[in-house]
């Protein structure tokens, strides 16, 4: 096949973030749906997806759409569908997850049932076969329904792309490494700008903003499935696009981003998730109540993901702390902060409406990301360093 369809999910509210992206690598956007952005491209264009997307949540590789509104009809038109033109013979193929919006079918179960048993069908027709031997490479299905039609797609991640593989030390509510992601590329902040997250947790946002620095691809240092469906996705698509993120990172970056947390714990897990990414030299972690932030240069940016309150007795102490982040913040100079919380009176508490404030759903979370902007800073002449 010389050209695919993919479509790459995200967050919903950050499509606009990974549209960007997408077009950024160089590829033709088709389609963008809430939580979903769809582009067209080659086999070298789903290794480079999986590679260098910071914002989605995986790569799927349409096989095809139809309606369906009964479940003799998904089955026939399932079968109708080329298979043998995405399958070896012995691949191991099936429904992982089906899912149903203002649709007649929305059994899961019986969707992946009937689905299974109609490629099947299919491939022991083309193939000759009794049965599928199924001893072959994975080929995971997800298909989604809406309004009675059906997208039915292969799973070319596995894992979700959030698993960047540095983060096997977490704490309590980390916010997922996409989500981070996207939520700084909806900043205006730069390697050459202060970043500081004074509520860092595991650290996951100055990992992520340290990576984008040094130009470290978010999937350098993991697997995908797709790498093993050599017939679909030439070996050498894999090598090309890992060889591309290897001459992109910046040895040479420097930053100052730091992360602040009060629970030591926290902090450990941080220093060994950025030592897991390469980028422990690019950040500062520190054990500081945010009641002590503070920072002697101008233009930098608070970027953070405060606590919540999900117990009754934190819930108790989040005015304080939101009325402390808020005081702090005022005595910077002409910086900007950008938080994503649920809690729903922090403008009040802080003493300053946002300039802008975005709905994001953090799994089925409804968030807010609130964006409290500063001056920009002055436009350098050739050759001056940036204050800040």
């Amino acid at each position: 096949m010389d050209r695919f369809e993919l479509t790459a999910p995200c967050h919903f509210g950050l499509e606009a973030v990974l549209k960007r992206e997408i077009t950024d690598l160089g590829y033709r956007i088709t389609e963008v749906e809430n939580g979903r952005v769809s582009f067209e491209g080659e086999a070298g264009a789903v290794s480079r997806a999986n590679v260098f997307l910071r914002t989605a949540e995986r790569v799927l590789l349409k096989v095809g759409s139809f309606k369906a509104v009964t479940f003799d009809e998904l089955f026939e038109k399932t079968r109708a569908l080329a298979w043998e033109d995405y399958l070896p013979k012995d691949a191991k193929c099936w429904v992982k997850k089906a899912s149903s919006i203002n649709s007649k079918l929305f059994s899961p179960s019986d969707i992946q049932r009937i689905m299974k048993k109609a490629i099947a069908g299919r491939m022991q027709s083309k193939y000759g076969m009794e049965r599928m031997p199924e001893t072959g490479s994975e080929y995971p299905l997800r298909v989604f329904f809406h309004k009675d039609q059906a997208t039915v797609a292969l799973d070319t991640s596995g894992d979700s792309l959030h698993k960047r593989g540095y983060r096997q030390a977490s704490v309590k509510a980390p916010i997922t490494e996409t989500l981070a992601a996207a939520l700084i590329l909806l900043t205006p902040w730069q390697r050459e700008r202060i970043l500081v997250d004074p509520f860092c947790g595991s650290g996951t946002f100055p990992i992520e903003a340290a990576l984008m620095a040094a130009g470290i691809a978010p999937g350098m240092n993991r697997s995908f499935l797709a790498e093993d469906w050599n017939h679909l996705i030439p070996r050498k698509c894999w090598y090309e696009a890992m060889d591309e993120a290897s001459e992109r990172v910046d040895d040479k970056a420097e930053t100052d981003i730091q992360g602040y947390d009060i629970d030591p714990a926290a902090l450990k897990a941080a220093r060994e998730n950025a030592k897991r990414a390469g980028v422990d030299r690019l950040i500062h972690f520190q054990q500081r109540p945010v009641q002590e932030l503070s920072h002697p240069k101008k233009y930098g940016f608070l970027i953070s993901n405060p606590p919540y309150g999900e117990r009754i007795e934190e819930k108790k102490n989040l005015p304080q702390l939101y009325r402390a982040l808020g005081e702090r913040y005022k005595a910077l100079d002409s910086w900007s902060m950008y938080l994503i919380t649920a809690f729903e009176d922090a403008e009040r508490c802080i003493g300053r409406k946002a300039d802008k404030n975005r709905k994001i759903y953090n799994g089925m979370m409804k968030t807010y990301y609130y964006q409290f902007m500063g001056p920009r800073p002055p436009k350098r002449k050739a050759g001056e360093n940036v204050e800040a």
